[in-house]
């Protein structure tokens, strides 16, 4: 399982012309389940990213988590994180769960969140989306369950 974090001021989504959700201070998480990930990345990665320390202190260091600011956290699914450009010009998502196992996974990982966030916004499962975000710092975190990096 592989998420890109963003810390950030806002984060919107849309479909269309159609508002979904949104929020205020916190971090926007873009979420890619691989085939043959489990309830137990999802675990990793919930615990990893809500514990991050990337909110700055009074002393202007990053010493805070979301959990510490008390943030909100706007989670995204995107298989296209898994994409493999290693060959060709053209990605391979092959290593991409299949829809219904990472569907369960996905919300999984918000059933995880949601018991420690107090506001947890998402995105539609397999939806074409608008996203605006305002990108504090811009701090950018790639995590990835297997530890691949």
């Amino acid at each position: 399982m592989r998420s890109v974090v963003q810390r950030v001021d806002r984060a919107e989504i849309r479909s269309g012309d159609r508002y979904i959700s949104s929020i205020e201070r916190g971090v926007l998480v873009f979420l890619g389940i691989e085939h043959g990930d489990r309830e137990s990345d999802a675990d990793y990665l919930s615990n990893k990213i809500i514990n991050l320390r990337i909110f700055e202190d009074e002393a202007g260091k990053m010493n805070l988590s979301l959990l510490d600011i008390q943030g909100e956290m706007l989670v995204v699914s995107q298989f296209t994180l898994l994409g493999d450009c290693r060959k060709g010009r053209r990605p391979s998502f092959t290593g991409a769960e299949n829809p219904d196992d990472a569907q369960k996974l996905y919300d999984h990982f918000l059933s995880l969140v949601k018991k420690k966030v107090k506001h947890v916004a998402q995105g539609y499962f397999q939806t074409m989306m608008l996203i605006e975000l305002v990108n504090n710092g811009p701090v950018t975190m790639l995590l990835d369950s297997r530890r691949n990096f």
